[in-house]
C-alpha cells in the first residue's frame, strides 16, 4: 500500500467512544488503521477456556461489526508475538504513526520499550497516551517527588489535585469517518488462537445511582447484590474511568469513589516498585518460611478447607471467575496466615480464576493480607475465619449457595485449628521479622 496510514493499536481501552489515544490518532493527517494483537506471550500461560479471552473476542467482534456497518471500515485483528505483528504492519503498510494508549505493567513495559526501538530504527513515530487512569506514574506524588505508600495521603492529594483538572471526554464519533475504508481487515477466530469458548461469562456492570447510593451500605455482604462488576470492564477498558469517576461523583459518593482511587494507587505501587510483582515490598517479608504444603494449597484452591466462608469464596470464584471483595481477604489471610502458604501461589491461582485479574490490585491486596506490601495489614492481624461469618453472613445465605453440604457429614473437618494456627503464624513472623 503506497497511501500513508496511521496505526492505532487497542489493549486495554476495548471501547470506540471516549478513548484519548483512538481519539488523538483519528485527529491526525492520515486514515486510521485499528487494530488489536492477540498477544501469544500472554495467551500461552491461558487456560484454554479462559472467559476473559472470549469476553476480549467477542467485544472485538462487536467493535468490527459496529465500524464495517457504520463507517465502511472495520478492526484488523492479529495473533502473535507483537514486535512481530508490528514488525510485518511496517511491511504491508506505509505508517506515519503508530498510536497507543499507555500500559503500566512490567511487561507491557518492556514490549513498548522494545516497538518504541523498532520503529525509531524505521522512522515511524510512536505516540502513547494516558486512558486507562485519571492520574499515571507519578503525577500524584508528596511534596519532595517521593511515591505515597500509604493510601489515605494519596487519596487526599489524588482528590486535592483532581479539583484542578478538567474531566475531560474524547468524543470520538466525529472523527470515525476517518478510519481507512477496508471491511475485509484481517480477523481471527477463537480456535485458530488455540482457545474455546467459554462457559463462563463476563457479568454485565452496574453503576446505577441506587447501586452507587447503597453502596458503603452493602458492600460487605457477600449474600447481597451491592457490588458494581466493573473490575473486568475496567481491566479491559470496555467502560471509561472518566465516565464511572463522573458517575461517582454525580451521586457525591465518596466511598465509590474511592475504590476507584484504589486501583490507582495500586497502580502507581506496581509503576515505582515493579519488584513487587514478585517479591515483597518490605524485603523481610521474604525470611518468612513458608509451610508450602501441597496438599493443604490444593484444598484452599477446591474450597475444601472445612472452613466454610472460606470454602464459599473459593467455589464462587472456580465456578464464577467472580468472588466478593470481603471473602477476598478472607481467603487470601487464611492462605497466608493459617496455612503460611506463599502469597505468591494465592497470587497466582487468583492471576488464572480471576475475571477482573489487575496485577497491580491483585499484587497489592495478597501483599496487604500478607503483610509485605504498602500500607499493609499488621502481620498480628489474622482473621478468625468463624466469627467472619457473624460479621458478614449471619443467616449463612452466601455459605449455603455456595457449600451447600455444609452441614452434612460430607463436609471436611477444618484442616487447621484456628487457635493453633495464629499461634504458629505468629511464632513464624516474629521469627522472620525480628
Amino acid at each position: 500500500m503506497n497511501k500513508i496510514v496511521n496505526v492505532f493499536w487497542f489493549r486495554r481501552d476495548l471501547r470506540l467512544d471516549d478513548n484519548k489515544g483512538f481519539f488523538e490518532a483519528l485527529k491526525g493527517e492520515y486514515p486510521v488503521l485499528p487494530v488489536f494483537i492477540f498477544d501469544s506471550e500472554i495467551l500461552n500461560k491461558l487456560p484454554k477456556t479462559d472467559a476473559r479471552v472470549t469476553f476480549i473476542h467477542d467485544t472485538l467482534q462487536n467493535m468490527r461489526v459496529r465500524l464495517q456497518n457504520d463507517y465502511d471500515s472495520s478492526l484488523a485483528i492479529y495473533h502473535g508475538k507483537p514486535i512481530e505483528i508490528i514488525n510485518k504492519l511496517i511491511k504491508d503498510y506505509k505508517i506515519g504513526c503508530i498510536y497507543t494508549n499507555r500500559d503500566y505493567e512490567p511487561y507491557a513495559l518492556e514490549r513498548d520499550n522494545a516497538i518504541q526501538t523498532l520503529l525509531e530504527e524505521n522512522g515511524i513515530a510512536f505516540k502513547t497516551f494516558k486512558d486507562q487512569v485519571i492520574f499515571e506514574k507519578n503525577e500524584v506524588v508528596k511534596n519532595d517527588g517521593n511515591p505515597y505508600v500509604v493510601y489515605t495521603p494519596y487519596m487526599k492529594k489524588w482528590k486535592e489535585q483532581f479539583k484542578s483538572i478538567p474531566l475531560k471526554t474524547f468524543k470520538t464519533s466525529s472523527s470515525l469517518s476517518n478510519l481507512i475504508k477496508d471491511v475485509n481487515l484481517p480477523n481471527i477466530s477463537l480456535n485458530a488462537i488455540g482457545f474455546e469458548e467459554s462457559e463462563q461469562k463476563i457479568a454485565s456492570y452496574s453503576v446505577s445511582p441506587e447501586l452507587i447510593q447503597n453502596y458503603e451500605a452493602t458492600r460487605n455482604f457477600p449474600s447481597k447484590d451491592g457490588t458494581s462488576r466493573l473490575g473486568p470492564h475496567l481491566r479491559f477498558g470496555t467502560v471509561s474511568i472518566r465516565d464511572m469517576v463522573k458517575k461517582a461523583i454525580a451521586e457525591e459518593n465518596e466511598i465509590f469513589w474511592q475504590e476507584l482511587i484504589w486501583r490507582e494507587f495500586f497502580m502507581q505501587i506496581l509503576w515505582h516498585f515493579p519488584h513487587t510483582k514478585d517479591q515483597a515490598f518490605k524485603s523481610k517479608y521474604d525470611r518468612i518460611e513458608w509451610r508450602n504444603n501441597e496438599e493443604e494449597f490444593k484444598l484452599w484452591c477446591e474450597g475444601k478447607t472445612g472452613y466454610p466462608l472460606v470454602d464459599a469464596g473459593m467455589r464462587e470464584l472456580n465456578e464464577t471467575g467472580f468472588m466478593h471483595n470481603r471473602v477476598r481477604m478472607l481467603v487470601g489471610s487464611f492462605l497466608c496466615k493459617h496455612l503460611l502458604i506463599d502469597w505468591r501461589w494465592g497470587e497466582a491461582y487468583f492471576a488464572e480464576k480471576l475475571h477482573d485479574y489487575e496485577m497491580a490490585s491483585n499484587v497489592g491486596n495478597w501483599q496487604w493480607v500478607a503483610g509485605s506490601g504498602v500500607d499493609a495489614a499488621p502481620y498480628f492481624r489474622i482473621f478468625n475465619p468463624t466469627s467472619q461469618i457473624q460479621k458478614f453472613d449471619k443467616a449463612h445465605k452466601y455459605i449455603k449457595k455456595w457449600v451447600p453440604d455444609y452441614q452434612q457429614l460430607t463436609y471436611p473437618q477444618p484442616i487447621v485449628d484456628h487457635k493453633a494456627a495464629r499461634e504458629r503464624c505468629l511464632d513464624t513472623y516474629k521469627s522472620a521479622l525480628n
